[in-house]
């Protein structure tokens, strides 16, 4: 159990971010770009609401330094400290069933996967079982007709991620040269997947989920203050992951938006993203045309909700996600790219 955190308040960028570091009124979050001026002290006898960094007992100060150290390269790919924005990471669901893009065959992922790669994807996540609240589960072989094609044909043009839970996929998938493993579960669904990844060199993304199964994740979530279980879940995963012999290098966290989750959760989950800094592991942030966002938008078909997607992507990266992972891989790197020359981030050029 963790029994103290330092929340990032006051998150600023670009100039500001720059001007406030040099008069010592701000640190850089993760190395930057972004930086923060307050934090909230969580734990037993924490002084109450948000603090100044130069108020902020001796006591709480190794904490906070952490907070800047800059991500190392996950996965061999540079960090926002390296390339000013977060990752951009494709979805490719080879499923007939995902909410958003079921349906596709070997061939049509094998496009899409390209696709995004030519609008600036700079990885991509393959999946073969639809993990949506409901969804029933895929028998591993399955799982693998549908993959391992994609993923030996995509590994020769990108960084590949596989998104399953289940070890024999995990191992297919490794050895087809895909060099992250996604898992919604965070390690908890399959005993073996611990022995797989520790043989291997493979990067891992742990994400929260209430639960281990998506077919009953959104019966009734019930959370006290969801941001700091969530943290408190990914601090443990981490942990248990390192036992098993995964060096924290290797990780990602990933909150898990709409995993277990109402709209005020996903809503508190956002606000409070910056939370997560203090695991010292890349935050990927996936809330790409999810449930909540047809809702605040009035958006019915989930395809539709690519404006509404590519606000949470903005949202995610100006809270500190290392990565995004979006269906909509054009729309997001020209948002990402606005938003970085807006924040001061970019090379000046002649009109």
């Amino acid at each position: 159990m963790t029994e103290t955190w330092v929340e990032p308040l006051g998150l600023i960028e670009g100039q500001a971010a720059a001007a406030a570091q040099a008069a010592d009124l701000a640190l850089p979050l993760a190395g930057g770009p972004l930086a923060f001026t307050l934090v909230r002290l969580i734990g037993p006898d924490a002084p109450a609401g948000p603090l100044p960094l130069a108020e902020v007992p001796d006591r709480w100060q190794p904490q906070v330094l952490a907070l800047t150290r800059p991500l190392p390269r996950f996965a061999g790919l540079d960090m926002p400290s390296d390339c000013g924005r977060p990752l951009v990471m494709g979805i490719v669901n080879v499923t007939p069933d995902s909410f958003s893009d079921g349906g596709r065959g070997i061939a049509e992922s094998i496009a899409a996967g390209h696709a995004m790669l030519a609008a600036g994807a700079d990885l991509l996540d393959i999946g073969g079982e639809s993990t949506r609240p409901g969804s029933q589960p895929v028998p591993p072989e399955e799982e693998c007709r549908r993959v391992l094609p994609v993923i030996r044909e995509l590994a020769k043009a990108a960084t590949i991620s596989v998104d399953t839970r289940n070890a024999a996929t995990m191992l297919a998938a490794l050895e087809a040269g895909a060099e992250i493993v996604n898992d919604i579960t965070a390690l908890r669904h399959d005993p073996a997947a611990a022995r797989v990844l520790a043989r291997s060199e493979a990067s891992v993304i742990l994400m929260h989920m209430l639960g281990e199964d998506p077919r009953t994740m959104q019966q009734d979530p019930r959370y006290g203050d969801v941001a700091l279980e969530v943290a408190q879940f990914l601090a443990d995963r981490v942990a248990a992951a390192e036992r098993m012999g995964l060096r924290r290098d290797r990780l990602a966290v990933d909150p898990g938006i709409g995993f277990g989750k109402r709209m005020p959760h996903n809503l508190a989950l956002i606000e409070r993203l910056p939370l997560l800094a203090g695991l010292g592991c890349p935050i990927v942030f996936g809330a790409s045309r999810k449930r909540f966002l047809g809702r605040l938008s009035g958006v019915e078909a989930p395809a539709a909700r690519v404006s509404a997607s590519v606000a949470a992507a903005l949202a995610g990266a100006s809270r500190g996600a290392a990565m995004v992972r979006v269906h909509d891989v054009a729309e997001t790197v020209q948002a990402l790219s606005v938003w970085r020359a807006l924040s001061g981030g970019a090379e000046e050029e002649e009109d």
